[in-house]
């Protein structure tokens, strides 16, 4: 198998390592990578040494966390899957895998298109933003960073119910917003932005905000927009690699005296949807897979397609090359998918 491996800051190496797939455990799948796909903003800040994530693991560590492929051996044990089956999971950028049926492993349905269906769990992760923020139908948001996982959130919204308005800091990337169907979008440093979106919510003002931009002027963006008593649903990694504050990020002007809730979109929102009738459960209702199949469910019916944002396709031994482009924030680069076919 071929598989990248980062040792340090911008020292990525594609590696060929041993695969027993002769010997499969009862709960275990053999998988082929068809496609994975690139996060931009985690990804490079993996690649360029930012702080680490809690929980991450230390260098030499493998990339990424989208793969799309497909099932080609199963142990003897092993139920929801058959060979043959088109599946996305969690798993790295690498050629192939043997993983256990209990990760999070998605089936494609028939329908959706494999460009379509790698970015699955990150857009489940969008959606995570609007059910741990406990999102009502009609109600008016504002996503502030248009990367992927922003998009997500802006094509999910209509989707979900929501009046939808975009917050970017490129004309790119405003039209990348369009074009996943927001209802508006605007500069995030437009000196007419509170105007501009005092007059999209007809004086309503923004209920919930989706945060998914790393930097600190973008949280002072969403606390300063929301309105009093909203929401700021924050899926990002504030600060990470940013220099030190110059500002109170919990100034009582933003925070205390509009009354408004922070919310850290991480984890499973088991706390919202707890399972009281089958309490013997592990999954909740609205668990990681059973939103990435609704998400997957969306792209079969063609109403979600987030391959209208595919930039770069890259073969897998061109990956420096796009890391290196992520690296040099190339705006022109969004949506980015690696083939692994040889």
């Amino acid at each position: 198998m071929k598989i990248p491996i980062l040792y340090g800051p911008r020292d990525l190496r594609i590696e060929e390592q041993p695969l027993d797939t002769d010997h499969l455990e009862p709960d275990e799948l053999w998988i082929e990578t068809e496609i994975t796909a690139f996060k931009i903003g985690t990804d490079r800040g993996n690649y360029e040494g930012a702080e680490q994530v809690p929980g991450a693991p230390d260098y030499p560590r493998w990339v990424g966390d989208s793969n799309l492929g497909v099932v080609r051996g199963i142990g003897q044990g092993v139920t929801r899957f058959q060979v043959g089956d088109r599946v996305v999971t969690r798993q790295a950028h690498q050629s192939e895998y043997i993983t256990r049926e209990s990760a999070s492993i998605v089936k494609v349905p028939e329908g959706a298109h494999p460009e379509d269906a790698v970015f699955a769990h990150l857009y489940a992760l969008s959606a995570l933003c609007y059910h741990k923020a406990h999102f009502v139908p009609g109600e008016n948001v504002a996503v502030v960073g248009l990367g992927v996982l922003g998009l997500g959130a802006v094509a999910l919204g209509p989707l979900f119910g929501a009046r939808v308005v975009g917050i970017g800091n490129s004309p790119v990337r405003l039209e990348m917003n369009e074009r996943m169907g927001a209802h508006a979008g605007f500069l995030y440093d437009d000196p007419d932005l509170e105007a501009k979106l005092d007059d999209f919510t007809g004086g309503a003002g923004i209920d919930l905000v989706i945060l998914t931009a790393n930097p600190w002027p973008a949280y002072r963006t969403s606390v300063e927009i929301v309105r009093p008593d909203g929401r700021v649903s924050i899926v990002s990694l504030m600060g990470r690699g940013e220099p030190s504050l110059d500002f109170n990020p919990l100034a009582m002007e933003w925070f205390y005296a509009k009354g408004i809730s922070l919310i850290a979109v991480s984890g499973p929102p088991a706390d919202l949807y707890p399972n009281t009738r089958q309490p013997s459960l592990e999954e909740n209702r609205f668990s990681a897979e059973r939103t990435c199949a609704h998400v997957l469910s969306l792209m079969a019916e063609g109403r979600l397609e987030p391959k209208r944002l595919i930039t770069h396709r890259f073969h897998y031994s061109e990956m420096v090359q796009a890391y290196e482009m992520a690296y040099h924030r190339e705006k022109n680069m969004l949506g980015v998918v690696f083939n692994w076919k040889d």
